[in-house]
């Protein structure tokens, strides 16, 4: 089963085997899937750190993907607790959500493209501060879902420039984020 999508060429990636055993793992803990599998924790899943191998999962979905399960394993660990003042709305658990998303873009950190043609980086930052504000609802000029997808930056050589491929993956889930936030 492929999961995320793969490197390509030379390129190394995570283990698949090691990540999907983890999902496995993390949707049993959510309850969606075997129960004979031992729950992991949110601690678990954010320390999680994978063998590289070529043709392996790329690292940018696989890491948006945990951030998305540590959001619902917290949300689960939660859930038994009843506050005397008030349940949590969905609305609150969607904003909680984006919030989370939104922090996660601040603190993405792009691999450098060292040998060959990177994205022109302030160009990439200032987009991704659109993307923040947008998450977090701050912002008239909301960034679009079309607008992730279609964005261009200006690629730089013999410069500090962000790896292409990286950026170009991490827009492809926020993309998908910011269709949800509508």
């Amino acid at each position: 089963m492929n999961r995320f999508p793969r490197v390509m060429g030379l390129r190394s990636g995570y283990e698949p085997a090691e990540v999907d055993a983890l999902i496995e793992r993390i949707e049993a803990t959510l309850g969606r899937g075997p129960l004979d599998l031992e729950p992991v924790t949110v601690d678990e899943v954010r320390g999680a750190t994978f063998t590289s191998r070529r043709g392996g999962y790329q690292e940018t979905a696989v890491d948006f993907a945990l951030e998305a399960f540590v959001v619902a394993l917290e949300a689960t660990a939660k859930r038994p607790v009843r506050l005397a003042l008030a349940e949590p709305t969905g609305e609150m658990l969607r904003e909680q959500w984006f919030e989370s998303q939104a922090a996660r873009v601040e603190r993405v950190a792009f691999r450098s493209a060292r040998l060959g043609s990177g994205y022109h980086e302030d160009e990439v930052d200032g987009f991704l501060d659109r993307i923040v504000a947008t998450l977090r609802g701050t912002t008239q000029y909301p960034v679009t879902p079309q607008e992730v997808r279609e964005v261009t930056f200006a690629t730089v050589m013999l410069r500090p420039g962000y790896l292409i491929a990286d950026v170009d993956a991490f827009l492809a889930g926020i993309a998908e984020v910011l269709e949800q936030r509508n």
